[in-house]
């Protein structure tokens, strides 16, 4: 079994856990990755979230290779086996140990920004990680629960052989793992995308978790308001701005909700762009006055903008564009489509390539596509590529991810315009296509055109 992402293997992972939700539990997600996967089943069965810090103990060298862990309240777990093969001595053991412990300290005081432990006394405590490879990490981390008083211990993970999980059941009271693979020669290798879960993207999970996350509602509304009001036909027009956490960062944007909403397009700009692009403003406009909400929001942090790397990081964009459409949806509980220029098509495409993007229509205006490479064949939400008559090289690139798409898609031309849609007529034109597209397949009862 393959998983889409962390979030992917959380949603699947709940599915496991259900007959736990009459138990009162409280998740425990182990940082970094196992965070995202406990904040899908903590919020599946309604539970409270918390961390359980754990280091591993990696042989000086070769760090990836664990010969034990250390967890809070000085839980120690040592593998002699490992120890006794790669020949660590004593001295070296307890080095490892004090940078580990220096660094476990540093985490739990960050993770929680102050806030106390959840108290685990006679509860049911499900731990969740991303998937298990050696185990001595999950061991500790469940040692430590234990010693915390938890009356019930449940590891559940995504994935592990078959032999570790055979081997913690001795450790725990259940055991629940979607996949147990023969063999499993890493964790990442059954996730599609498997990037590393900054700290960042912890702390604000977890304040999601306990209604500390940043403003999540247009002007006037107050965080921890019923999200279902931001839309629908009663609700008046909203414009505001937010924050929005995506990809362990928290990113600046504006959301326009028209009144009846009944569909939001999220902007994904091009290099060297941001929410303030006039271009996409205007587009922006022109959707809202056609009835569609929208979302302008930052993809790169200030200090990320002028790192080319990172402008040109496809699946770092990709990424923080699928929480932010994740977001909305959440939050707005409207289908949601992707407008994207540049750089901002590909993570456009790359985003809606996902099983579970929910994503229900593309639009790329002077992108590149083209950058979206081998995902551009699993994309299923109908594309529009629109692209000035001019620009030459960027027609070509189109043409050519165009033959690489098995949804519905179509490929504009807007005559004598150049790569900036500069020339008179030429954004408006861009405006009508693109609300056209976006109606047609997001608001089909709407659609009074051919698109």
């Amino acid at each position: 079994m393959l998983f889409t992402d962390r979030t992917d293997a959380g949603r699947r992972l709940a599915e496991e856990l259900g007959h736990l939700r009459s138990g009162d539990p409280v998740v425990l997600g182990l940082p970094r990755g196992g965070v995202p996967v406990a904040f899908e089943v903590a919020r599946a069965l309604g539970a409270p979230l918390d961390v359980t810090v754990v280091r591993k103990l990696g042989v000086p060298y070769h760090p990836e290779l664990g010969f034990g862990a250390i967890g809070e309240d000085g839980t120690r777990v040592i593998s002699a086996d490992i120890v006794r093969r790669a020949g660590v001595g004593d001295e070296q053991i307890a080095e490892v140990e004090r940078a580990e412990e220096a660094e476990l300290a540093r985490r739990a005081h960050a993770y929680r920004a102050g806030r106390p432990r959840l108290p685990l006394a006679g509860r049911t405590v499900i731990v969740v990680d991303d998937g298990i490879a050696t185990g001595a990490t999950a061991r500790a981390a469940c040692q430590v629960v234990r010693a915390q008083g938890a009356g019930r211990v449940v590891l559940a993970v995504p994935v592990a052989s078959p032999e570790v999980v055979e081997r913690l059941r001795e450790d725990v009271d259940e055991v629940v793992c979607v996949s147990t693979p023969v063999p499993l020669a890493s964790v990442g290798e059954w996730y599609r995308d498997f990037s590393q879960t900054a700290d960042d993207e912890v702390v604000a999970l977890l304040a999601r978790a306990t209604g500390g996350g940043p403003r999540e509602a247009g002007a006037g509304e107050q965080a921890g308001e019923r999200t279902g009001d931001l839309a629908g036909e009663g609700a008046e027009g909203r414009a505001g701005d937010i924050e929005v956490a995506a990809g362990g960062v928290r990113l600046p944007g504006s959301l326009t909700l028209p009144r009846g909403t009944g569909a939001v397009v999220v902007f994904a700009h091009g290099s060297g762009s941001s929410r303030h692009s006039p271009r996409n403003r205007a587009v922006a406009e022109a959707l809202n006055a056609a009835g569609l909400g929208t979302l302008l929001f930052d993809l790169l942090t200030p200090g990320e903008e002028g790192d080319r790397a990172r402008v040109f990081d496809i699946g770092l964009l990709a990424e923080r564009l699928a929480d932010a459409t994740r977001w909305v949806r959440d939050r707005v509980g409207v289908p949601v489509g992707t407008f994207g220029a540049s750089t901002g098509a590909a993570a456009a495409l790359r985003a809606a390539a996902a099983a579970d993007s929910g994503v229900g229509a593309v639009v790329s205006r002077g992108g590149r596509p083209d950058l979206a490479g081998a995902d551009l064949a699993t994309v299923r939400a109908p594309t529009l590529l629109i692209v000035g008559g001019d620009d030459t090289t960027v027609i070509d690139l189109n043409r050519q991810a165009q033959a690489a798409l098995h949804c519905e898609n179509r490929l504009e031309v807007v005559p004598g315009a150049t790569h900036l849609f500069e020339e008179p007529g030429a954004l408006d034109r861009v405006a009508d296509l693109a609300g056209r597209w976006f109606t047609r397949h997001l608001l089909p009862d709407r659609a009074d055109g051919p698109g």
